[in-house]
């Protein structure tokens, strides 16, 4: 078993379970209810296993369980998997030990009765130099194994599970040994220098100089500049694009490497032969490669443990995926761009949405699943069926979905079903079209309340959203990552319009990721044309393991309190003029701030109509902060 098992969507009477081991195996799963000596077993064989290959030793397994008697909710259940011949028999705890909890012999789940507790966080870069908040959420469980009250409902990763546009050398050092140990399939290139894969690892451009891959003629300089982007961007980060990932198999090796430290028991990071200044660069790499890898095993334990849902943002395809009509169509219009971001979302789909929903999900990957099983003979995938199956994804409409619950649990798609501005295709485009945003307003009608998961804060901090405006205007909105839901008049007014709904919840909450920075804002919006005032509560936690740069959050924070404070004009310049927005303040904040900057976890416990009673992030550091309600 090479990752696994992430516990992905638990119900009373199903439940996904997802899994990569070196061979289809066969296994027994085994539950428990405390107290009971009676053990389940079903065999995970036939209609309740559905396995994929990845490569000659590579196979996704997702154990769908379909179970006659539900299970308990609210309780705790002991679980195991077993495999192997009667004379090698094994399971979890002899096999993998790093996924117990010190003194237990099986992993546990809970089915939470409720959606009311939440774990949360985005934006996970395995070579950012800071503490991992999936290790923080380990050891916080650790010490809530035995109190079902305490366990969150769900894991909720709102994007940036993994950054396949931003990797380390030593990362891709490590990506392409895994390729080579599992045998990983090969796939043909178009539009790009390199015929194929095996052309592109042996190129000499394949560390950090992948952009040049791309045949140097004319077309190809925007392609380069806005897709392979590695000019540092002025205001708020330097993309690092020249390690992108870009086969089929790098985008499921990564996958393996960031959620298990087996896949790193098979690799040596040993620098490649470098010139000088290179050598130093993968050396300071690896001193961060290094520290992530030695958080997998409690990584690996925690999802071995927690329920996990998932959504996309633009890392786990490519910085600014979709971010304007322009950049659709120049990254779109190149056979190995549209390549690139097809492999990305097919590894998504697959490592990601698959256990969000496989039903949802099923028409995609039945033909992935042909594409992929018909590559076990001679070991290279089809190119015409490659790109047939990059084009149905790719056109796929469905990624986001619902857990139905008290409240009600919905996770939007804020990538794919842009409303792209047709009159100036180089301004952002809303994140959700008008169709988009009219199907979510049907599915909020008559709830009494609702968690809405939006991978950008739908109300962000005015003064960065004031500057990424500003630089729209110059024609540079790829500089400041202008993504924000304000950005776009037509999105942001049906948005708006949606919480003014007299059928649309009274209590609304809105967890988001993606700044590298938390905040929590109390909002409420007055509407002079009805007697009814939804109360708003936008919660962000980013990153997992990013941050933004200090000093320039604390100037942000400090400018926007004082330029934006409740008496200002300037107030009635935005588009939230008739809201009233009530930062909450974190509280180890030391001279007035209300951005906390630090990778960790968000941490949210709701009362029965879906109001927050407890808003925290479980710095990654060893401490926690609350975000207190102002008097």
């Amino acid at each position: 078993m090479l990752v696994g098992p992430l516990l992905r969507r638990l119900e009373p009477s199903r439940l996904l379970i997802w899994l990569v081991a070196s061979r289809p195996l066969p296994m027994v799963l085994t539950l428990q209810r405390p107290g009971c000596d009676d053990v389940i077993e079903i065999a995970t064989d036939g209609p309740f296993c559905q396995v994929i290959p990845l490569g000659a030793h590579a196979f996704v397994h997702l154990l769908e369980v379909m179970l006659k008697e539900p299970l308990p909710v609210d309780t705790i259940i002991g679980y195991d998997l077993h495999w192997g011949e009667e004379d090698d028999r094994q399971h979890l705890g002899s096999a993998y030990p790093h996924l117990l909890h010190t003194d237990r012999d099986r992993p546990s789940f809970m089915i939470a009765g409720s959606n009311r507790t939440l774990l949360h966080g985005s934006c996970r870069k395995p070579h950012f130099p800071c503490a991992d908040g999936l290790v923080r959420a380990d050891g916080w469980l650790a010490e809530r194994l035995d109190q079902p009250e305490q366990r969150p409902a769900w894991l909720m990763m709102s994007g940036d599970q993994v950054y396949v546009d931003d990797v380390a050398g030593p990362m891709l050092h490590a990506i392409h040994q895994l390729i080579e140990h599992l045998g990983l399939f090969d796939e043909k290139l178009e539009g790009a220098t390199a015929a194929d894969s095996q052309a592109l690892y042996r190129s000499e451009q394949n560390f950090y100089q992948r952009e040049q891959l791309l045949p140097d003629i004319h077309v190809n300089v925007p392609l380069r500049e806005r897709f392979f982007g590695g000019a540092r961007k002025p205001v708020f980060t330097s993309a690092n694009a020249h390690n992108h990932l870009m086969t089929l198999s790098e985008m499921f090796a990564m996958y393996l490497l960031v959620w298990s430290p087996v896949p790193w028991t098979l690799v040596n990071l040993k620098a490649p032969s470098f010139d000088a200044e290179k050598v130093d660069y993968y050396a300071r790499e690896k001193a961060a490669i290094d520290e992530f890898v030695s958080g997998l095993p409690q990584t690996a334990r925690l999802l071995a443990h927690l329920p996990s849902l998932m959504i996309f943002d633009d890392h786990d395809v490519t910085d600014d995926w979709n971010l304007t009509a322009d950049w659709e169509r120049i990254a779109y219009g190149h056979p190995f761009s549209r390549r690139i971001i097809g492999n990305a979302l097919e590894a998504y789909l697959l490592c990601q949405a698959w256990g969000n929903d496989p039903q949802q999900t099923r028409e995609p990957l039945q033909q992935l699943a042909v594409l992929l099983g018909n590559a076990c003979v001679g070991g290279w995938l089809d190119c015409s069926a490659q790109n047939a199956s990059i084009d149905q994804v790719l056109a796929f409409q469905d990624w986001g979905y619902e857990v139905i619950g008290t409240p009600h649990l919905m996770v939007l798609d804020t990538r794919t079903r842009r409303w792209r501005n047709r009159r100036r295709p180089g301004q952002p485009s809303g994140l959700m079209n008008w169709e988009a945003l009219s199907e979510m307003q049907q599915m909020l009608l008559d709830k009494e309340a609702v968690v809405i998961v939006s991978a950008a804060p739908m109300f962000g901090v005015k003064l960065i959203e004031g500057i990424q405006k500003l630089f729209t205007l110059f024609g540079k909105p790829l500089l400041v990552d202008a993504e924000n839901w304000m950005a776009h008049r037509g999105a942001a007014n049906v948005m708006l319009n949606i919480f003014r709904h007299s059928r649309t919840p009274a209590n609304f909450v809105v967890l988001s990721g993606d700044v590298h920075y938390s905040f929590v804002y109390d909002i409420s919006i007055r509407d002079r044309d009805h007697d009814r005032h939804p109360h708003i509560w936008q919660i962000t936690s980013s990153g997992l393991k990013n941050t933004f740069p200090q000093n320039l959050l604390n100037w942000f924070d400090r400018l926007n309190r004082w330029l934006y404070a409740p008496w200002s004009p300037l107030n009635w310049l935005t588009k939230r003029r008739r809201m009233r927005v009530t930062p909450r303040d974190p509280d180890r904040a030391k001279a007035g701030e209300r951005l906390w900057n630090g990778s960790g976890i968000g941490l949210l416990r709701m009362d029965s109509g879906g109001r927050p009673v407890e808003v925290k992030q479980l710095d990654a550091r060893g401490f926690e902060v609350e975000f207190l309600q102002r008097d």
